[in-house]
């Protein structure tokens, strides 16, 4: 049985690509990748990011200064687009502060900042600088604590941290919580920012490429790191302002667990997600139009998903990653993708996988490389974490 859709009355993105939808969807049509060469915080490392500009020069509001980090001053740039901030202010008034929900993804939230203390701890004692501040920037609800208090909410709210697939969970958690009836509305949505765990870390596991991402190529060599922060108001009822109300049709989880790092060869858990995303939206694999893949541009990734993308749907939806253009945001991967998807279905668009020169012959599914005009009424995006945490989505019009 279907889900009650939740209708998307408010949205925005910020990424390598720009501030705001419509820089994302100009980015998009005009094929401009956001990834550059590794320029942060003197990494030293060959590899290409993506990395949003003028955080360092945006902290945070003055009444949230012990907030103030990278990753918070990430979520308070992407508030700040799409009249965002003003249509979550017209929900709490119409259903109060402590009927809207806050569920936020992130994977290492404001790490950096640790990062830095460490770097200048007492060299005689090694006490880190009593200027950290843990609990308002590291923790994993640092950022929710941030945005909730920024927005003026007061319901419940939660951090999900399941690694690439946090900020797609967190759709499927807003549903549970207002069809339990604890809230009437939620922001959802998901930031991670650069810091030198993820880069070194990735670079590590030799899963980072010294070139932009290329996935699905038969070159493909790894990931391009990337930052972003985006956001969602869902509502049961269609959002008037909305030209084409959008909704969340239905989600789909797995935990396969099969190996710490490394994705089922066979894509176990990537199917169990799709399909049960399917299934909780009531439709058949020929409903959807077409597929946002996870696509990191990893041999074992692009293989695994290939599999399972061909298990669930044949070779007959159209389907390609979109990290050539963002990088791999991991915990804002999710959301970075589900606004994509929101851009594809107002626009009858799908974005050709960028970077990516020819396809590997091993990979069959229907992977789009050129930009195509054509309608598009459903999307399901999918983002599989470490240790197998995988959700997929479905995203839609309703009539």
């Amino acid at each position: 049985m279907a889900i009650e859709p939740l209708y998307i009355t408010g949205l925005t993105a910020v990424n390598a690509m720009g501030s705001g939808v419509d820089a994302v969807y100009k980015a998009l049509t005009r094929r401009e990748t956001g990834l550059r060469r590794c320029d942060f915080e003197h990494a030293e490392l060959d590899t290409y990011i993506g990395r949003v500009d003028g955080l360092e020069s945006q902290p945070v509001v003055d009444a949230l200064r012990q907030y103030d980090c990278r990753n918070n001053r990430l979520a308070q740039m992407g508030l700040r687009q799409d009249g965002f901030e003003q249509t979550v202010a017209r929900a709490r008034e119409q259903y109060g502060a402590r009927r809207i929900g806050v569920f936020l993804g992130t994977s290492t939230s404001g790490i950096l900042e640790t990062e830095l203390a460490y770097q200048n701890r007492n060299p005689n004692t090694g006490a880190l600088p009593a200027t950290l501040r843990y609990d308002y920037t590291q923790h994993n609800f640092s950022v929710v604590d941030f945005v909730q208090r920024y927005l003026q909410l007061e319901g419940p709210a939660l951090a999900i941290s399941t690694a690439c697939s946090s900020s797609a969970k967190v759709f499927a958690t807003a549903h549970r919580f207002l069809a339990a009836g604890l809230c009437d509305a939620a922001v959802v949505g998901g930031v991670d920012s650069l810091c030198l765990t993820t880069l070194y870390g990735f670079s590590s596991l030799e899963l980072v490429s010294s070139r932009p991402c290329r996935p699905a190529d038969p070159e493909r060599d790894g990931i391009s790191i990337g930052e972003a922060a985006g956001f969602v108001l869902l509502e049961r009822a269609r959002g008037k302002q909305m030209s084409a109300p959008v909704a969340l049709l239905g989600y789909g989880e797995s935990s396969d667990a099969y190996h710490m790092s490394s994705p089922h060869p066979e894509g176990a858990g990537a199917v169990r997600a799709m399909e049960r995303a399917l299934a909780c939206a009531g439709l058949a694999p020929d409903d959807i139009d077409y597929i946002n893949l996870h696509g990191t541009a990893t041999p074992a990734n692009d293989l695994s998903e290939d599999k399972a993308v061909r298990a669930v749907f044949g070779a007959s939806v159209p389907c390609s990653s979109t990290k050539g253009w963002t990088g791999h945001t991991l915990g804002a991967a999710g959301i970075t993708e589900a606004v994509i998807g929101w851009l594809c279905i107002q626009h009858g668009f799908v974005p050709g996988s960028l970077n990516t020169r020819a396809l590997d012959p091993q990979i069959t599914s229907k992977i789009v490389l050129r930009n195509l005009r054509q309608p598009v009424r459903r999307v399901i995006s999918n983002s599989f974490g470490f240790g197998g945490n995988n959700c997929s989505i479905v995203l839609g019009v309703t009539a």
